[in-house]
């Protein structure tokens, strides 16, 4: 069962890095904007879960060593940004806000993505596994002195840092503006800059298209749901002060493909009629969702707990569908709830259910319904009430979209959770044969990160005994 769930660590460290230029990168060719030019953005693209930036890193070993000769790697990456930057042309944009709180992107002088050339005196080896994600690498991502937190209005909303370390390899830092694409979207655009460098020449495939007028609001708005999703929740469980009170500890476990079948078997209803089958993501975010609640001993056991996630509704979209290339937001958040104690005294194949009915519920309907509800509340701020959100990025080629010509990344994904730690996140292994492996991180308090090792790991045993 061991090596099944293996805990993972990470090195606490700090990482020394100058910052050698900062520079703005304006698309190659022509583009068709204007001074003052506005582009519309959907309300999927503006609600308050995309107003941020998502900061990525990737790491490149190098087999030339120290001497290896670093400027033709920012020359390659800048130049082949540039001539990105013609069809992906938003992305050299910036953003503002209108009267009436809607976000929108606008054209002007000085504007373009940022790219940033960093050094480190240490190797790569020096960071420790490179496979496991680490708060420590933060540096490795541009962040302008006194940035305040969360900013989003007048940043460019592409930012990339490379740092060159002293073993000649080196790490590319990303920060893609949320609002401007989902996950899907950003691969697409990342897809289409590494193949540009590689081949020196501007590669797209598939053309990218902004059409964000596909999404927009009803006339007058008809909201046909609940969106408990978006609702504000004055936490009335010991969940959320357990989290904030300390700052909590990252914690990083590979799952095996062998273990994410025996959940998955395990989710299933022993005893049922219907048509119902889980997927391994049912089956394992209600794992780790119960796996959490029981760790943090959340009370009272009669508080009702949600559980997010984002579904990518692309292939709900059929009248009409989407055109091919589009790249914006088109994901909505589907929730799952459920009293403490039923999470932590009942079956997982009854938590498994809950959240494939809420993976289910997103249609074109209920996507219509999300786009006129935005409209006529427009949320202000993230609610973490009660509140666990998971992040499935297990879907998206991130380690085949990133070749720039240096081959795979050893690592490609997220790094720091605990500014968000009700924010979990299923990354895929970055091994260069795709065996199914995740990574699964995750925030607790200290106190409880050994009762969440124990109960991600054995409730295999105890599920298998309550269902008899």
């Amino acid at each position: 069962m061991a090596q099944w769930v293996e805990e993972l660590h990470f090195p606490d460290m700090e990482i020394p890095v100058t910052i050698s230029h900062v520079g703005l990168v304006m698309p190659s060719g022509t583009v068709p904007t204007l001074p003052d030019h506005t582009l519309y953005l959907s309300n999927l693209d503006d609600m308050v879960g995309a107003r941020v930036f998502t900061p990525t890193v990737y790491f490149y070993p190098s087999s030339l060593g120290p001497s290896s000769d670093q400027k033709p790697v920012m020359q390659i990456l800048r130049n082949a940004l540039a001539s990105v930057l013609v069809p992906y042309y938003p992305f050299s944009g910036r953003i503002r806000e209108t009267g009436n709180g809607k976000l929108e992107v606008f054209f002007g002088q000085e504007q373009g993505a940022l790219m940033v050339e960093a050094h480190s005196e240490m190797a790569l080896a020096s960071l420790g596994d490179l496979t496991v994600p680490n708060p420590a690498w933060l540096p490795l991502v541009y962040s302008s002195p006194n940035e305040e937190p969360y900013k989003l209005i007048d940043m460019p909303l592409l930012i990339a840092q490379v740092t060159f370390f002293s073993c000649g390899g080196f790490s590319l830092g990303l920060r893609l503006c949320h609002c401007l694409c989902d996950g899907f979207g950003a691969m697409q655009f990342i897809r289409a800059w590494a193949a540009t460098a590689k081949a020196g020449i501007l590669v797209t495939n598939p053309m990218p298209c902004w059409d964000r007028e596909f999404f927009k609001p009803r006339n007058p708005p008809i909201i046909e749901y609940p969106h408990i999703e978006f609702m504000r929740i004055d936490d009335g469980s010991s969940l959320t002060m357990s989290l904030w009170q300390k700052k909590p500890i990252q914690k990083c476990y590979r799952i095996s493909p062998e273990f994410q079948a025996r959940v998955k078997a395990l989710a299933q209803p022993a005893h049922c009629n219907c048509n119902f089958t889980c997927t391994t993501f049912d089956a394992m975010a209600a794992h780790v969702w119960i796996s959490w609640v029981k760790a943090l001993d959340v009370q009272p056991l009669d508080y009702n707990l949600r559980l997010t996630f984002s579904v990518n509704a692309r292939k709900n979209l059929q009248n009409p569908p989407l055109k091919e290339g589009f790249y914006g937001n088109v994901v909505c958040v589907a929730c799952a709830t459920s009293s403490v104690s039923n999470l932590v005294n009942g079956l997982l194949s009854d938590t498994a259910r809950l959240v494939r009915e809420a993976r289910l519920s997103i249609s074109e309907e209920y996507l219509k319904s999300t786009l006129d509800f935005v409209e006529v509340n427009r949320p202000r701020r993230l609610e973490f009430g009660g509140k666990l959100t998971i992040t499935q990025w297990t879907r998206f080629s991130i380690y085949e979209s990133a070749d720039f010509g240096w081959g795979r990344p050893v690592y490609a994904g997220t790094i720091d959770l605990t500014l968000t730690p009700q924010v979990c996140v299923f990354l895929p292994e970055g091994g260069s044969d795709s065996t199914g492996t995740m990574v699964v991180c995750i925030c607790l308090p200290e106190s409880a990160t050994s009762k969440f090792t124990k109960h991600l790991s054995t409730i295999l045993d105890s599920s298998h005994e309550n269902c008899g």
